[in-house]
């Protein structure tokens, strides 16, 4: 009996030495910030420092970003084990994907989850509904972007919710508690209109999932009285409870903000209308106030992906080349009718190139979707969709694709590594995709370089699709092991060897 309470009273100990962060646990910051250094210095020398260690997983690079560390789902997992989740009925966590896991173990905890509206464009809250009865499967789905479009409800500010938890993303954090974003500030205007609302107050708890090289030295003198503080640091490794003494923001600043804010997100002008009503003073500040010292001259803005453009010539050598094209079709059909109707039947069904020209033109129609699910090395140009491909392909099969991961996410991680296909045939629902290459060779360094390939902390299987496992004729052309799975009955998001050879 005396050596089973020794055993229990040890275990927890050991429990609390996990959870809580104290004089013996406090690790050495492996990033070093310069005296003087501003909120912008900072998250420079994270994202430079994530990126130079290659410490994240898509979307790349993380400037500008919540990064998505890898070790992200095993941060996540911890959430699980503080008593103040367990204890919790309504968690509201942020919508990054490096917080993925995190929406998961909410929802599979059975708890109430409550994911911010991205950007604060069409309100605050969405209220994750999955299906009664699902399955995991189901809830990843449910934890997704898109799962969070199509299984959620709005909920309004004057709505009566109460939070118990707060999880949010962050850039940089110390382990006393304060906390760096990206330097868009919502996290920081969502717990404001939270407490506006009366959903959250100086006793909620805040919660931030980060790597362990975002755990620094963030002075204090840094933190303003809008800024929000955190109370728990989940990484890979450690739960470091931050004890923080800063106060957290009551509500909104409405000095800091500007007009120019209130026109990007709406909810804040019905907020700010329900405020006024209630004899509050909701004068804006001015452009220079309401922007965090640094973003306007000195951050690097995200520029959009532009396809390149073609000069004036190439778009009349383009021009020419259709019309040359659209006259020899002219005479072709012209030919065909003066033929006899044997003869026309005849030359029907004669050939493989009738069917891919006739599969071409029903192509034609098909959605730009379709068009963006091609190989990765595709797509984009004229020359490209125009292309042939070679006699015989070799095709390889990757498995284990997990619940929410997108086909352009994908094709990333294959060209990062030089494995990007000729042809790409996506098959989510089914968790594999094929890839189909020029020859065995090409393939065999397609395979080596796709070993050990992990995409949101899932491992994926890449191999020799079984059709291409047995022996081929020379000159045999080899089709995708798809087509055996597709011949019955096609899943809405595969699409048919025929319609592919057409498009390309």
């Amino acid at each position: 009996m005396l050596v089973l309470t020794w055993k229990i009273s040890l275990r927890r100990s050991v429990l609390k030495q996990q959870l809580v962060s104290n004089a013996s646990n406090i690790m050495e910051p492996v990033i070093r910030i310069n005296p003087g250094a501003s909120k912008w210095d900072i998250r420079q020398r994270v994202w430079d420092y994530i990126e130079d260690k290659n410490l994240a997983n898509f979307p790349r690079p993380v400037h500008n970003r919540i990064p998505n560390f890898k070790g992200a789902n095993q941060a996540c997992d911890k959430l699980a084990e503080l008593q103040e989740f367990r204890s919790s009925q309504t968690v509201k966590v942020n919508p990054d994907r490096p917080q993925l896991q995190a929406r998961f173990v909410t929802l599979e905890a059975q708890k109430t989850l409550l994911v911010p509206t991205p950007r604060l464009r069409s309100g605050l809250f969405n209220k994750i509904t999955p299906q009664p009865g699902a399955n995991k499967e189901q809830l990843r789905v449910c934890s997704s972007s898109q799962g969070v479009k199509d299984f959620s409800v709005p909920v309004d500010l004057d709505a009566k919710v109460k939070v118990d938890l707060v999880v949010v993303g962050s850039v940089a954090v110390s382990e006393t508690g304060c906390r760096i974003g990206k330097g868009e500030g919502f996290a920081d205007m969502e717990w404001a209109m939270m407490a506006s609302m009366g959903a959250v107050d100086e006793s909620t708890v805040v919660v931030t999932i980060v790597h362990d090289c975002q755990v620094l030295d963030v002075p204090e003198e840094l933190m303003g009285n809008h800024d929000l503080t955190v109370d728990y640091i989940l990484t890979p490794t450690r739960v470091i409870k931050t004890e923080c003494k800063l106060p957290k923001p009551q509500g909104i600043i409405w000095s800091k903000l500007d007009a120019e804010k209130l026109e990007k997100i709406p909810i804040l002008k019905k907020l700010r209308a329900l405020e006024e009503q209630a004899g509050k003073d909701v004068t804006l500040g001015t452009a220079s106030h309401a922007a965090e010292p640094g973003l306007q001259a000195n951050q690097p803005k995200r520029q959009p992906r532009r396809r390149p453009r073609r000069n004036s010539q190439q778009d009349t050598e383009g021009e020419a080349g259709q019309e040359s094209r659209r006259e020899k079709k002219g005479e072709g059909e012209q030919r065909a009718r003066q033929q006899p109707a044997r003869v026309r039947k005849e030359s029907r069904g004669s050939g493989r190139g009738d069917e891919e020209g006739d599969a071409g033109r029903l192509a034609k129609g098909r959605s730009r979707r379709a068009v963006r699910e091609q190989g990765p090395e595709e797509g984009g140009g004229e020359a490209a969709s125009q292309r042939k491909l070679p006699q015989s392909l070799t095709t390889v099969y990757l498995g284990g694709i997990p619940a929410g991961l997108r086909v352009s996410e994908l094709k990333a991680a294959l060209r990062e590594r030089k494995a990007a296909p000729l042809r790409l045939t996506w098959q989510g629902a089914q968790h594999r995709a094929f890839l189909d290459y020029s020859d065995p060779q090409v393939a065999d360094q397609a395979l080596e370089a796709l070993q050990g390939l992990c995409l949101n902390d899932h491992s994926l299987q890449a191999e020799l699709a079984k059709s291409q496992r047995g022996q081929k004729r020379p000159g045999q052309r080899q089709k995708p092991s798809v087509a055996a799975a597709t011949s019955k009955a096609s899943p809405p998001d595969t699409k048919s060897d025929t319609a592919q050879e057409a498009e390309q």
